[in-house]
């Protein structure tokens, strides 16, 4: 029955995926209206099993194959680039949400002039000479399969592309920066056949609802006059313009190149409020619906053991238990039973453990909600950023439950250093990791990436964190330590002195135990970290929230049942140190998870040391996040488990 129930509201989540609310109110356009066309940064991308329907470009495939690649992206008018600049020469900054700058868009004007309903043929942007060491970056760029990542009314500029897998065209986000043709020569995009698809909503009114591109590169020179008239466009494109040479920058020499670029518009029956669905492509949904079934099986088959355990083993062992006459003298026989004056007594650094229990919590509830918030359509991929804005918003207001879980869980430990617990709470594991991101923040500011978070924006992290988070975690603290819940009895006497545990066996040491029980819960997130990490370091739209969901459920449960499975195990042999050993088997799956992180890029592809220590530094902090909030959720598991089992037996 709960699984049927499981299953029908995974179906009704799957097939909300489509279902978003469009977030932005619509631009509504009449013929002649201006139509900005804004610029993002520039970012490292890689194929995935996709063809560009129109049957590729003009100058071949977009990355080599023995390409060295960046995970850092680079302002759209970083001087190296020399692409065009808007003609007044002035760059405006677009306003920005806090999760679009901590993912590194960085958005700005374009020279472009586009007007609704009239068409261009070849215009003129503007003529760039580049240097030779110019050069040579441009062409790592290039090599390194770097896309452009434009905006129109809110839309990213697509390719149109063919998955090989699905069998489906969709729209994939931004296109190339350069070609690579099959001699594996690099070459400069500065041609841009630009596509407006666009909606008839009534007598000239006009919305915009599809923009692709089709780039082309195209060695040619104005004349003489033509570069004195910079409005002419005669003979910039003729009828031949496909039998132009590629651009090729030149590493021995200064090159000039051309830009340019053309508009067309097609009307379209797509409705506004559905433009973003041919943007939104499930890649490989056949391996998701196989790694969700094969990972429920395993949930199954561990939610019957432990059935087993709960209903049959353990209510047995309480029966026998409880009916032995406390007045005899009769020897114990050994289990789980023999450690009860034991079993409550309080772990070594009681301290840490609460305040890593208490982050995991925090970090558990901010997740569970976001992934609810995505999956019920709140967080639309129109509004830039809103993602990461909502995790960062919601880890700080659900601080208070974080420091009331830690606080909750130091004192029932008899703890009395609260107000060590208090400020703690808060600020170790947020502190960590803000210090990683520091470190690598000033590895992207040596490499001068757009990804390099202002000193502003450091500073509204900060004042967030002080006036929201801090505030409300002393709240929960203080809750805490005045409530007196019945939670906080022990439902035995804890003996003076420890008792003396056995020599474990081999298969029960904790490094065996964590490796093992580890790989569940990894296994029932493997697949949708992958496309996680492809949406973070190749800009990719990620919005299965459908099967990250269900996912996230699968892991939940399965670090529950497999810590509790271990530490009944482990109880039985009378080893009642279960505190750490609970956090540690849940938080294993982290290795994992660092482990896949290594196998998704190729070390010797990646371009430098800078981007070796970026991925590994970046992964690193997920893998530390993913350690504390799995490992919170096998020790709160455990906690309730062995404080039920214990509270059913009679003890002189």
């Amino acid at each position: 029955m709960l699984w049927s129930l499981v299953l029908s509201l995974f179906l009704f989540f799957f097939n909300s995926n489509a279902f978003y609310l469009p977030g932005v109110a619509p631009t509504t356009y009449g013929e002649g209206d201006d139509i900005p066309l804004l610029v993002n940064h520039i970012t490292p991308s890689n194929s995935h099993n996709i063809v560009n329907s129109n049957g590729g470009s003009s100058a071949g495939t977009s990355q080599s194959k023995k390409a060295k690649t960046y995970v850092y992206s680079f302002d759209y008018y970083f001087p190296k680039l020399h692409f065009c600049r808007p003609k007044d020469g002035k760059l405006e900054k677009q306003s920005e949400s806090l999760g679009s700058i901590i993912f590194g868009d960085r958005i700005f004007n374009s020279p472009f002039e586009i007007k609704m309903l009239q068409n261009q043929s070849c215009t003129a942007l503007c003529s760039s000479v580049y240097s030779k060491t110019d050069t040579l970056f441009v062409n790592k760029i290039i090599r390194s399969g770097y896309y452009h990542n434009w905006l129109v009314d809110g839309l990213p500029i697509a390719r149109s592309l063919y998955d090989t897998g699905t069998k489906t065209k969709f729209y994939g986000t931004g296109f190339e920066v350069g070609l690579i043709d099959p001699t594996n020569v690099a070459h400069l995009v500065n041609h841009f056949d630009i596509q407006i698809e666009y909606h008839k909503r009534g007598e000239n009114q006009y919305r915009v609802v599809g923009v692709t591109v089709q780039p082309y590169s195209w060695d040619r020179k104005l004349s003489d006059d033509q570069d004195k008239d910079k409005d002419s466009n005669k003979n910039l494109c003729d009828a031949n313009a496909n039998n132009f040479d590629p651009v090729f920058l030149n590493q021995n020499k200064n090159t000039e190149v051309q830009f340019s670029y053309s508009v067309y518009f097609v009307e379209s029956d797509i409705s506004w409020a559905t433009r973003w669905d041919k943007y939104l492509h499930v890649y490989d949904p056949k391996i998701q619906w196989f790694s969700l079934i094969n990972f429920s099986l395993i949930v199954l088959c561990l939610s019957l053991v432990i059935g087993h355990i709960l209903l049959k083993t353990l209510k047995n062992d309480i029966s026998k238990y409880n009916s032995i006459d406390l007045s005899e003298d009769i020897q114990e026989e050994s289990g789980w039973k023999l450690v009860h004056g034991d079993v409550f007594r309080p772990p070594i650094n009681r301290m840490l453990l609460s305040v890593m229990v208490g982050s995991g919590f925090q970090l558990f509830l901010m997740a569970f909600v976001t992934i609810l918030f995505a999956l019920f359509g709140l967080l639309s991929p129109a509004n830039r950023g809103s993602l990461a804005t909502v995790m960062f918003i919601l880890y700080g207001i659900f601080g208070i439950f974080g420091s009331f879980a830690s606080s909750f869980i130091y004192k029932f430990f008899n703890g009395e250093n609260w107000r060590l617990n208090l400020i703690l709470t808060p600020t170790l594991v947020p502190g960590t990791i803000f210090l990683i991101f520091i470190g690598l923040n000033f590895f992207l500011i040596w490499v001068k990436s757009s990804g390099a978070i202002p000193i502003g924006t450091m500073f509204a992290i900060i004042g967030i964190w002080f006036l929201i988070s801090l505030p409300l975690s002393v709240i929960g603290s203080l809750l805490s330590f005045k409530s007196n819940n019945e939670f906080l009895k022990k439902p035995v006497k804890t003996n003076q002195i420890p008792r003396q545990i056995p020599k474990e066996p081999i298969y029960l040491k904790i490094w065996v135990v964590s490796l093992i029980s580890g790989i569940f819960p990894f296994g029932s997130m493997a697949v949708e970290i992958y496309f996680i990490y492809s949406s973070i370091w190749f800009n990719r739209i990620y919005y299965m929230f459908g099967f990250l969901f269900f996912c996230f459920v699968l892991m939940t449960v399965t670090c529950s049942l497999i810590s509790i499975l271990m530490i009944y195990y482990t109880l039985c042999f009378e080893n009642y140190k279960w505190q750490w050993r609970s956090f540690l088997i849940s938080g294993s799956c982290s290795i994992y998870v660092f482990i896949h992180s290594l196998f998704l890029i190729k070390f010797d592809q990646l371009n430098g040391a800078v981007s070796i220590i970026l991925y590994l530094g970046y992964s690193s902090m997920i893998s530390l996040l993913m350690f504390v909030l799995c490992g919170s959720i096998g020790f709160i598991s455990n906690l309730i488990f062995i404080r039920k089992i214990y509270s059913s037996i009679k003890v002189d």
